[in-house]
């Protein structure tokens, strides 16, 4: 099965991580990409630079970043590829959150979250298969 695991926050627009980041991250993506069980991941630009589309009756509206409630918001994801939701979650609880803790303490601070969810694949899937 396919995973995305998701980082919450948005950082500051300028923000650069720092080379602590960048190594704890480095370490941590080679483990996946050893293991076998990455296919793709990428850290995201603060939504100050996005724009968000909205659909009502008809109408869209875009509108410009930055946008609130930033500890809704995804700052990197992984797509990995695992046997079950138990192997992401371990997978996820590797994850060098005290490095992005200590770079951006406003942002991620004492608390944070990656989210996990399956990945929908119509070819073969099997919904009552949850995988744990």
């Amino acid at each position: 099965m396919r995973v995305m695991m998701a980082i919450k926050g948005d950082p500051e627009p300028g923000a650069a991580p720092s080379e602590e980041l960048l190594t704890a991250m480095a370490r941590y993506n080679d483990e996946l990409q050893k293991a076998g069980v990455l296919l793709d991941l990428a850290g995201l630009l603060p939504s100050a630079e996005g724009r968000r589309v909205k659909f009502a009756e008809g109408n869209r509206t875009v509108i410009h970043g930055p946008f609130p409630e930033s500890k809704q918001l995804i700052a990197g994801y992984w797509i990995l590829q695992v046997q079950s939701m138990d192997e992401a979650v371990e997978w996820a609880k590797r994850a060098p959150f005290e490095a992005l803790s200590r770079i951006y303490p406003g942002e991620y601070g004492a608390t944070g979250e990656i989210e996990i969810r399956r990945v929908f694949e119509l070819e073969g899937s099997d919904a009552s298969n949850s995988g744990g």
